[in-house]
Order: structure tokens, then sequence, then C-alpha cells
């Protein structure tokens, strides 16, 4: 197995839309992330969920889930399932999330995810952030869109039942259905452990990256 050590990023820029997106495709990343950077400056942008209970959701969930970082969060309220339809308003929204920011490397939706809102914001990221490292997360739901990834990040059992229970824990308006349980989690983490030769294992995709070796 090739392994990347790239330098230990000081900033990134986390990606999702809708709340809950980020928690799920990377939250033991996240987990793993601050113990290695506790002091990482995060900002995060989610489309949808403004002004609605979802917002508490998401703004608690991510401060557990990076806590002890320099965190910013900003929530948008584009509707559910209607982000084709808000084509300019998020373009412009994702401009002026690129000026706040300068990440080491950006984390958003990967490019063949099947949902609509998901598939429209990971195809306009690369359009603003042109020069960043930028991996796509995947998101496990009822779409048979699981990707082939190209990133593999293994990570210990306790990372994934800590994901699970703050997931529980914060999206407690998810916790009904079908899809969302510690078993589905633990799961597909399981089977990416499988494909990197470690316990478990959380993945991505990567848009593009360039050769340095100087």
């Amino acid at each position: 197995m090739i392994s990347l050590f790239p330098t230990r990023p000081r900033e990134v820029a986390l990606l999702g839309a809708h709340c809950d997106d980020i928690a799920i495709g990377m939250g033991a990343t996240l987990l793993s992330l601050l113990r290695a950077v506790p002091d990482l400056r995060v900002r995060a942008l989610v489309l949808s969920g403004g002004g609605t209970p979802r917002e508490a959701e998401e703004r608690a969930a991510l401060a557990a889930f990076c806590a002890g970082s320099d965190l910013e969060v900003t929530i948008l309220d584009v509707p559910d399932g209607r982000s084709p339809a808000h084509w300019d308003r998020i373009k412009d929204a994702l401009k002026d999330f690129r000026a706040s920011c300068e990440p080491d490397v950006v984390f958003a939706p990967q490019r063949g995810d099947a949902h609509q809102d998901h598939r429209l914001l990971a195809e306009l990221v690369p359009t603003e952030f042109r020069d960043h490292l930028t991996l796509g997360y995947e998101i496990l739901k009822w779409e048979t869109d699981t990707p082939r990834p190209t990133v593999y990040h293994p990570l210990d059992k306790s990372l994934l039942t800590a994901k699970s229970a703050l997931l529980h824990e914060h999206y407690v308006s998810q916790v009904g259905r079908d899809w969302f349980d510690e078993a589905a989690f633990l799961g597909l983490a399981r089977v990416r452990g499988v494909q990197c030769h470690a316990a478990y294992a959380e993945t991505f995709t990567l848009e593009k990256a360039i050769i340095n070796w100087e």
C-alpha cells in the first residue's frame, strides 16, 4: 500500500449540501484530524437547513466533531432537493466562501454522488477551489452510488463508534431512518478497511493533485 504523507494542514474547508452530510461522510476523519491538529482552523459551508431545527443540530454536531478547533460554520436555507434550481445562489455562496478562507484541504461530496444536491455541489467546488487539494467523501444512503475510492484513511474502531455516538446524539431528527444506525456506519467503514489492509477506514475520491519533488 502506497502512503501519502502531506504536511499537517493548518486549515480545512468542509462543504455539505445538507446538515449531517459532512459528519456522515467523514466524521471519524474529523475526529482523527483534530487529535493530530487540535488548533486546526475549520471553515464549513452547508447549503440547506438554515432557519430550521436542523441548523441547531448541525452547529452542535460540528462543534463536537471539531472540538477545540477554530470553527466557523455558515448554513444556508436552500430548499432540500432543489439545489439545481438555485444554481446562481449556490455559485455566489461558494465564491464568497472561497474568498473567506485559504484551506490546505477541501472536503466536499464526491462527484459521482447520485443525489442532485450533493452532485451539484461536487461539480461546483472545483470551479472556485481551483488550486486546492479536494477530497470527495462518500455518503451512505438509499442510492446505489458508492464510489470507487482513491484515497483511504485507516481508522481505529474507537473512532467509528465515537462517530456513530455523536451522530445519534446530535442528529435526533434522522435517528428513525432505516439507514441511520451504527451497523450501517461501521459496515461501510469495515469494507473500506478491508480494501486498505486496515480494520476500518473512511475513503475519498481525489479530484486532482500535483506532484512536486522540491
